[in-house]
């Protein structure tokens, strides 16, 4: 129905809405004009109603807010000796809402920072600071600011100066000053925050811990600030905060309570009833505190009377009649809010109507089988119902039955119970009837039921099941897996139908799994009965995961490992593997056990040979003819207990360093091999030929040498070392015995007889004799060869090593035509030595850049002749001795390199030449130039010539015409 415009309550008494009030209604919102504190704030309730009845919305509150100003009084100054803490106050003026508060120090905008020294309380806005510092000398005025909406005011109290005392600051312990409440109530959802603060010197660090439950002894926060988001009821509990310094600690302890608003669990919906019949309704609410529930009427309270019965979350109706159609509420309510749920009631008094419902015309029914026929007309209060056969009025027998809602039940049909069957309903408002007919057909039969199978996993199998039924009805199949029917489209492949006859409905499975084992039932089915065989299938298969891994008896290399037994997919179990791995890896490695071989029915063996000090989980799987079956789930971790180290540590070795001493390496020693905590190593050590040896330890496991220093140690003096582990169990075996040297010294002879030749115009060779082995201590690795430009400086040398004991070196990546001052030097591990005596060298200018042009060719029998431009070099080039020429016959075979003084060569070509490829370029003291490159093709009519400039412009092709057959074509990117 239409709803009539709404109504607004205000704390309980109906607004007037009338035309020239600061009250109006749109769209049944409610519109305030020019809202005033005093008359406006308060609690407001909307009333909407139809012919159907009334309901209230839930109550809204109009506050106003406000901040007001600080009070103009002065505050007083503080004074304090410098180090010891201090607390501001700041007193807000009265306000709604909440503020949040600052601090400025001397003027706007000098806000304090938040640090670890210094603390505001968002709760009552004082400011402490827990160490005073001559920094902290000044005015401070408390800034407070409201938010409302979109709306911002802030306003400042009164400045207040602090001094500090002329004071030797010393020590003392914590003292919790910003001290949470001992309850703390919250609402379930929201941000619980408490705050904590103390003075102290030294600062102070806050720790928090939440006293009861499983984590009582870890800490949850460090900051002044604990804050809890989404607040739940687990986040219940004592909380303590704890502040330390180097001079003691302090405690503070308090509960968090977390309340909630009510919420519906079960409420109540639109109900229609018949005339005279009883209703039950029920609200429940959750909440904390629990919330109480009342109940409405079209928008008035509801009590007990009568025939009706308010007993809290419950409404109870007796003999209901149609007074009591309306709109129904029930409220939940505690401190924190208020729920409404509403519903409506209609109660009904109508005469048997079979329109909606009527008993089914023609109701067909199996021979031997059994028909229930409904009879469920509309009508209020509940009909009396009446069946007839024909004119014979039937009753309660061995083969017919009426049940309490009217349903007719015939058993044992045959032919004979054909024929017209009539529901009579009556109440006191009416009567009403409806006819069925009733037709008889042959019973539906399984004539092939499916046999009972075992089969392996991946084994295929058809289960048969076949049917006879009445021919004037379609016949269908069902198949279920223990009760529940199979969905063919998403069985993944494994079920189908093996026939598509009407009368045949075979299962096929493929590929069968474990879990197809189970109880088959085959359902041949028509519209008016069905028959059912059934038979199970046995899916034989590798062992399922065996449960409730428990690890005890853990020693340093071996545990005791005990599970149970899981199913043996209907094959026995003929034994057991036992899997671990490590923190170090996440793969799982099958162990060795005490019996090497577990058998299939035991539940407890030894896991041996594993290393000590080392984390493990464990897990088993178990195997049978059909394969190893899923593992069980791990084990928890466990650590087995410590042992001496087994190993000597590796890669033992050494030498280099500064003067006077002996560098010892190796390998460190891998977490697998440590075997306890406290883990470093034993170094022994002495001079080759004497008796005593030296030790030093050498802590943690990542350690990877040891320097021992000594101003007697001559360079290069041969030592006898040898290493052993050790953690707090004892220590390791010895490795075996190593010869390492001391620190070398730098070569004290140079090279002599240093000779440099220039090549090209970018290289160098240099040679030199070589120092004598007698005057360098230790091993000799190379010479170092430098060279610098004439007007360099030698410090700003390029440096080229050899390695070994060469005595000659290529120098590449010189600049043309330059001289260069070329020393050598001797090097080892110590550094190099002095230089040789300098020489000079100068090398050559480089070659001409510009490549041959006019390259032209002719043919002749087997030989092709090809020409071009000599080449003259510039004054700053190198003179042209000669010409190098690359041919390749095609871009898969090896080149051929030609060499030729002058501007021409023959070349010999073969009786089937179609193409080839040709470089050219000029040769002498200062290298090769720039190539000229070709492609030459043997081709009818004409040749074709290019020209190749030294700046590589656009080709410039000439056609001339001869007698040979031949085009040649420039490639630039051609590299022979």
């Amino acid at each position: 129905s239409p709803v009539s415009p709404g109504r607004w309550k205000m704390n309980g008494t109906e607004l007037k809405l009338e035309p020239d009030s600061r009250y109006r209604l749109v769209a049944g919102d409610l519109v305030i004009s020019n809202p005033v504190k005093a008359k406006d704030s308060g609690s407001y309730q909307c009333v909407a109603s139809n012919s159907r009845g009334t309901v209230v919305s839930r109550e809204a509150s109009l506050r106003f807010g406000f901040l007001q100003e600080f009070s103009a009084e002065e505050r007083d100054p503080v004074k304090i000796a410098e180090g010891w803490g201090v607390m501001f106050t700041c007193s807000p003026p009265p306000h709604y809402p909440g503020l949040s508060y600052r601090w400025l120090l001397n003027e706007f905008p000098n806000f304090i920072p938040a640090d670890g020294r210094r603390f505001i309380s968002q709760t009552t806005g004082n400011l402490y600071i827990a160490k005073t510092e001559a920094s902290d000398l000044g005015n401070y005025s408390c800034f407070a600011t409201s938010h409302i909406d979109f709306i911002t005011k802030s306003v400042f109290s009164k400045f207040s100066r602090l001094s500090l005392a002329a004071e030797d600051a010393r020590q003392f312990p914590p003292s919790i000053k910003a001290r949470f409440p001992v309850d703390t109530y919250a609402l379930a959802g929201q941000v619980v925050t408490l705050e904590c603060f103390a003075f102290g010197n030294p600062v102070p660090q806050i720790k928090w811990r939440k006293l009861d439950g499983p984590q009582s002894s870890k800490w949850i926060g460090s900051e002044p600030l604990l804050q809890i988001q989404h607040a739940g009821f687990e986040d219940e509990g004592t909380y303590e905060c704890e502040a330390e310094n180097a001079k003691g600690r302090d405690t503070h302890q308090g509960r968090i309570i977390i309340h909630a608003q009510p919420d519906w669990l079960d409420v109540i919906s639109d109900t229609e009833a018949d005339i005279g019949s009883d209703l039950r309704w029920s609200c429940v609410a959750s909440g904390k505190p629990r919330p109480t529930v009342r109940w409405l009427r079209d928008g008035q309270p509801l009590t007990s009377q009568n025939r009706i019965e308010v007993s809290g979350g419950e409404l109870r109706f007796s003999k209901l009649g149609l007074e009591d159609s309306g709109m129904y509420q029930c409220v939940a309510e505690n401190k924190h809010g208020t729920v409404y749920a509403s519903a409506e009631l209609t109660v009904q008094a109508l005469a048997p109507d079979f329109r909606l419902n009527p008993v089914k015309r023609l109701i067909p029914a199996a021979r031997s089988g059994k028909v229930i026929i409904p009879c469920q007309p509309r009508a209020a209060p509940k009909a009396t119902v009446l069946w007839t056969k024909g004119t014979e009025l039937l009753v309660n027998s061995s083969r017919v039955t009426i049940t309490a809602d009217g349903t007719l039940i015939l058993q044992n049909i045959s032919k004979a119970d054909e024929g017209k069957y009539t529901c009579f309903a009556e109440n006191f408002m009416g009567k009403a009837n409806s006819t069925g007919i009733l037709s008889v057909r042959d019973a539906t039969k399984i004539t092939l039921a499916p046999s009972s199978a075992d089969i392996n996993v991946g084994e295929n199998l058809t289960l048969q099941c076949h049917a006879s039924h009445d021919p004037t009805m379609d016949l269908t199949f069902t198949w279920a897996l223990d009760d529940f029917p199979i969905d063919f489209d998403k069985s993944e492949g494994h079920y189908r139908r093996a026939s598509v006859k009407e009368a045949i409905g075979d299962l096929s499975i493929s590929n069968a799994q474990l879990r197809h084992s189970g109880r088959y039932t085959c359902t041949a089915q028509t519209v008016v009965d069905s028959a059912s065989e059934s038979a199970t299938l046995t899916v034989r298969g590798p062992p399922g995961p065996p449960g409730g891994v428990v690890v005890r008896d853990i020693g340093d290399t071996s545990v005791q490992l005990s599970w149970s037994r899981g199913f043996d997919n209907h094959s026995p179990i003929a034994r057991y593997l036992i899997e671990a791995r490590t923190l170090l890896s996440s793969q799982w490695k099958q162990m060795r056990t005490n019996p090497i071989n577990i058998e299939g029915n035991a539940e407890t063996a030894q896991v041996v040979n594993l290393i000590p000090w080392m984390d493990y989980e464990f897990r088993v799987l178990a195997s049978n003819i059909l394969g190893i079956g899923e593992p069980s789930l791990p084990s928890s971790k466990i650590r087995t207990k410590e042992a001496a180290p087994t190993v000597a540590p590796s890669g033992l070795g050494g030498g280099g360093g500064a003067p006077n001493e002996l560098i010892i390496t190796w390998t460190p020693t891998l977490r697998d091999y440590q075997n306890g905590d406290g883990f470093g190593y034993l170094v022994s050590f002495r001079r080759k030929g004497s008796q005593a040896w030296l030790q030093a330890r050498v802590p943690h496991a990542e350690s990877l040498h040891f320097v021992y220093r000594n101003e007697s140690i001559a360079p290069y003096t041969p030592f006898e070392v040898k290493i052993k582990a050790y953690n707090r169990k004892g220590e390791g075996p010895e490795s075996l015995t190593a010869i390492v040297y001391s620190a070398e010294e730098e070569p004290k002879a140079s090279p002599y007889r240093v000779t440099a030749k220039s090549v090209l115009s970018s290289e160098m060779d240099v040679s030199w004799e070589p120092v004598e082995q007698g005057e360098v201590t230790g091993v000799l690795l190379g010479y170092e060869i430098r060279y610098w430009k004439d007007g360099d400086k030698e410090e700003a040398a390029d440096r080229v090593r050899t390695a070994g004991l060469v005595t000659s070196a290529h120098v590449t990546g010189l600049n043309p035509n330059t001289n260069y001052h070329v020393s050598v030097r001797a090097y080892n591990r110590a550094g190099t030595g002095p230089p040789s005596p300098s020489t000079n060298v100068t090398t050559t200018r480089p070659p001409p850049k510009r490549p041959p042009g006019n390259i032209s060719w002719t043919f002749s029998g087997s030989t092709v002749s090809i020409k071009w431009d000599p080449v003259v070099a510039k004054a700053d080039e190198s003179a042209v001795t000669g010409y190098k020429m690359l041919y390749r016959q095609d871009s898969h075979s090896a080149p051929t390199l030609y060499l030729a003084s002058k501007s021409q060569i023959d070349i010999p070509i073969p009786e089937d030449f179609t193409h080839a490829f040709v470089q050219i370029r000029v040769t002498g003291p200062g290298g090769d130039g720039t190539p000229a490159e070709v492609h030459i093709l043997r081709n009818s009519g004409t040749s074709m010539m290019v020209e190749d400039s030294g700046t590589r412009p656009a080709p410039h092709v000439v056609v001339i015409a001869t007698n040979s057959l031949l085009m040649v074509a420039l490639i630039s990117s051609l590299e022979l």
